[in-house]
């Protein structure tokens, strides 16, 4: 569904009567066409600093090399004054105490009236909880805050702003989260944390471009919507997308696959034998699966008192209990290769919670302490394990949405707008890939910094 109020705002001619009548004007964001490339930042300008404390300096201004853009030191005093640059990136690892934290206005304070519509923002420091003291713990956190309140003040433009936390010895897996947050394929992940560490055991470099390539991934929920879009990203990046979707929805599916040469599992993930059905089926087609990714779900809202109970347990058993039993499955007989990725799909409603959606909302917030436990149990098979939670998306569930409350959705956000789901099938494809190695037990919001939750 298309936003009325973007189209309208990024035509000249209606752009000064909605900004006179006090109505957000956002930006149309710069999404990226296709897979990933070897450059995602060639012809593109960077303006790099490192605290003089900071301790990956050297690490993060090399990948930045890499990714084929025009790196500059310093504060940018060298451009134009009316030069434009793509990313401002800042290293504050290092950090010893709250005097610290005055790196980062001194940057950003000279900056970021430089930085160009659809821009990125992206602050590196230490995981506090690695840190040597209380003091540097407390710096450390405090970044987070600073990282979501520029956002919130850039967004108009459709910039973002995210942050890396790394944990010590981990800078060499820097690099994929970095590119992520940098290149347009992130155009709706903003005010986020990632932490990147050395938790997940792995062997060789990540390939940059056409990652997934002789990867099998399993999509479920993937006949439409976001999983669809899912599906279509993983195998731009080189998998064999096996779609799994309910039978009633066969034909939908099959066509979905055919656009992307995937293979269709019709199957209903609510009955008792779908680990079981779905293990079989992985083993015996393509002797295991590198990539799972939970996307099927499902609403059924009412108030609590209201709710019928054969509408709390639907939900409870699609959107989690099911996830858990095919799980057992796929990771307990190793179906899920050495080296694979879990991606579960939570929700910005497990994190704030709406009214509602008890149900739904104890799904997608049980999700998230999913990812978290079990990743500690998948790290020494090299398996990373994540989840994603959308803010709003524009998809059939929101159209069908009153009008009133979609408009709410949409503007309460930094970029003033709701996402797409390809958007979601991004942030999905990057925690899916070889580059994601340094990231595992978090959830990551793709909700353009959603005013609701944290």
């Amino acid at each position: 569904m298309s936003d009325y109020l973007v189209r309208a705002a990024n035509t000249p001619a209606l752009r000064s009567i909605i900004k006179s009548i006090g109505l957000p004007t956002p930006q149309t964001l710069a999404r990226a066409e296709g897979g990933y490339a070897e450059k995602p930042l060639k012809g593109k300008t960077v303006l790099f600093s490192a605290a003089g404390y900071a301790t990956a300096g050297k690490t993060v201004e090399k990948l930045l090399a890499d990714t084929g853009a025009e790196v500059i030191n310093g504060d940018g005093s060298a451009l134009a004054d009316d030069g434009r640059v793509h990313g401002l990136v800042l290293d504050v690892t290092g950090l010893s105490g709250p005097d610290d934290l005055k790196a980062l206005y001194n940057f950003f304070h000279s900056t970021v009236r430089k930085l160009q519509t659809c821009g990125r923002i992206v602050v590196l420091t230490d995981v506090p909880e690695s840190t040597a003291s209380v003091a540097a713990a407390t710096a450390a956190r405090a970044v987070e805050g600073f990282v979501r309140s520029i956002g919130k003040e850039i967004g108009k433009k459709g910039s973002t702003a995210n942050l890396i936390y790394v944990e010590k010895g981990a800078e060499d897996r820097i690099a994929g989260p970095l590119r992520f947050f940098l290149s347009a394929h992130s155009a709706y992940v903003d005010g986020q944390a990632a932490r990147v560490t050395n938790a997940v055991q792995q062997s060789g470099s990540p390939a940059l471009s056409n990652a997934l390539k002789g990867k099998v991934a399993l999509v479920t929920g993937g006949a439409r919507g976001i999983g669809a879009a899912t599906a279509g990203r993983l195998a731009a990046e080189g998998a064999h997308v096996v779609c799994l979707d309910i039978p009633a929805d066969e034909e939908t599916l099959n066509a979905t696959v055919a656009s992307i040469g995937g293979t269709a599992l019709p199957l209903d993930i609510t009955d008792p034998e779908a680990g079981r059905k779905i293990a079989d089926f992985l083993k015996e087609k393509f002797g295991g699966v590198d990539v799972v990714v939970h996307n099927a779900g499902v609403t059924r809202d009412k108030t609590l008192a209201n709710m019928k109970e054969q509408f709390w347990d639907m939900v409870l058993n699609i959107n989690l209990a099911s996830i858990l039993r095919i799980n057992e499955v796929l990771l307990g007989e190793k179906i899920v290769n050495k080296g694979g990725r879990v991606v579960c799909l939570s929700s910005i409603g497990g994190i704030a919670g709406n009214m509602g959606q008890t149900n739904y909302g104890a799904t997608k917030a049980g999700l998230i302490g999913y990812v978290k436990a079990e990743s500690e149990n998948l790290a020494d098979e090299g398996i990373c394990i994540n989840a994603v939670a959308p803010g709003f998306i524009e998809t059939r569930m929101t159209a069908e949405i009153p009008f009133v409350i979609r408009e709410a959705g949409r503007r309460l956000c930094s970029l003033s707008q709701g996402g797409q789901p390809i958007d979601v099938a991004e942030l999905i494809t990057f925690l899916s890939s070889p580059g994601a190695v340094g990231v595992t037990g978090q959830t990551i919001r793709v909700c353009g910094q959603n005013l609701v939750g944290a």
